[in-house]
Order: structure tokens, then sequence, then C-alpha cells
């Protein structure tokens, strides 16, 4: 299996001006999630099994990794396996499995070369004992370094995020350490899978679908979307870059009047409505 690296000469002069542009156009995402969808499908259009769609999908991850950090990402989350993926054909989780450690394996070092962090967030405890000490390995070998990170979503769900997060703020309360008053949008915040990392600020989805699939539920609040009809094994870097320049073109308010609205609209009429 090839690996990417940020620093290769294959990049050719049209991609690095491309790249340039849309730096100069606006301002890049500083935290990009991925819903990456369409796997099954791509397969059996193909007329394939499942997995020759997770397969084939390791390609966009890598093109979609190095082209997020030569642009400046710099965190860069891959919805990579739900919990509710566990229900599915016990061949296709083998087969994830054994794909997971292969690609592991494969990039380790690459990751490290480029200055890439590899971190998890999820139900990892779930995975055999081989996987999760890969992951520890490959983790700990780019605990230093600083340049983008990298973070699959493993055995997640929303859901059990906010749970999570929950069941060890009530274990305070009931302590005596934290107050009910004292609990707020911060303190939920603290103890997400995601403290201490900022919510997405784009989020694409692949395949088309129209929906979030249980994923970073607290953290999408505000985020900007981006759907694809693209399968994800077919999603490269020019779809990337749509979706940066959509960003690039909304107005995001977080719920606040945005700032030309306020320009236009006199204050004694903004009273007025808000009374």
């Amino acid at each position: 299996m090839t690996t990417f690296d940020i620093t290769n000469s294959k990049q050719s002069e049209e991609d690095k001006a491309l790249q340039e542009a849309l730096k100069a156009s606006g301002a890049i995402p500083e935290h990009i999630a991925v819903i990456m969808d369409g796997n099954g499908r791509w397969a059996q259009q193909k007329g394939g099994l499942r997995i020759l769609g997770h397969r084939n999908g390791v390609a966009s991850v890598r093109d979609i990794t190095e082209s997020c950090a030569q642009l400046g990402v710099k965190h860069l989350t891959l919805y990579a396996f739900s919990t509710e993926n566990w229900g599915r054909p016990e061949e296709e989780v083998n087969g994830l499995m054994k794909l997971l450690v292969a690609t592991l394996e494969s990039e380790a070092e690459t990751l490290r070369r480029n200055n890439i962090r590899l971190v998890t967030i999820g139900q990892c405890d779930r995975f055999p004992a081989d996987i999760q000490k890969k992951l520890d390995e490959v983790k700990a070998l780019t605990a230093d370094n600083t340049h983008m990170e990298l973070c699959l979503a493993l055995s997640y769900s929303g859901r059990w995020d906010i749970t999570q997060a929950v069941q060890h703020i009530a274990q305070k309360v009931a302590e005596g350490t934290v107050l009910p008053h004292e609990i707020d949008d911060d303190m939920i915040s603290e103890h997400l899978a995601t403290a201490g990392k900022p919510d997405p600020d784009l989020v694409i989805r692949t395949s088309g679908e129209f929906r979030v699939s249980n994923f970073l539920l607290w953290q999408l609040a505000y985020s900007e979307f981006f759907v694809s009809a693209t399968f994800w094994p077919d999603f490269r870097r020019d779809e990337l870059y749509n979706a940066i320049e959509s960003f690039q073109q909304r107005d995001r308010r977080f719920g606040k009047l945005s700032k030309r609205h306020t320009k236009s609209i006199p204050s004694s009429v903004i009273r007025t409505l808000m009374s």
C-alpha cells in the first residue's frame, strides 16, 4: 500500500496554484469533519463485495489528509466506524478490522515524517486487542507532531459521547465537587471525547445523504455543512476544494445578526424589533 507525503514533488503545479488561490480567497477552516459515506454502494455498482469499497476508500483518506495538511487545516476528523457499524455482517466487520490494521501499519511512518498527530475518539476498548495495540503505537509515535491533528472517530456515536459526559459530570455532582448550577456549555464540552479541540467549522458528507448519522451531535451546533453526491471512494481533493469554496461564501452568524445586516438596519429599528 502506497503512502502520501506532504512534501511529495508529485504534486502538480496546477494543484499548488489551486491551493494558493483557495487560501487567498478566504479563510481555510481550522477544523474539517468528514462523514465518509457510500463505500458499500460504490462497491455494489462495481459488482463487488462491500469491503472493496472500504479498501478503495483508503485512497480517499490519503488524498484528503494530504490536501488538508497542505492547505493548513489544523484538525481533520474522519468518521471511520460508528457504534452502529458493529451491527453489520461479521464478514464485513472483520474485513474492516484487518483493513484498519493494514492502513495503520502502512501509514504510521508517513504520519510521523509529515508532522501529523493521530488521535482517536470513541469506544476503542471494544476493538480487538491487536487493533488497540496498533492504535496506541501509532498515537505514541506521532504524539509530539504539531502540523495537523488527524482524528479517527472509531466505535463512536454522538449520543454515547453526550451520555458519557453527563455521567462523568453527575459523578462529580454526587461527590460534591461540582454544584448543579455550575454546569454549563463549557463544562459539558470539557467532558466530551473532543475536549480541547475546536468544534468543526465545516462538515462534509459524501454520497448525497442529508443526515448527521449520530456524529458529533453536540459539536456540530454551528458547523457549516457541505453534501457531495460523490461516493467516498471517488471523493478527491477537487471536491474538497469545492466544499471549502462553499464554506468561504457562507455568512457565519452563530445565531447573531451578520455585520452587513447590522450596518444596514438602524439601531432604533433593531431595538423596536427586539422589544
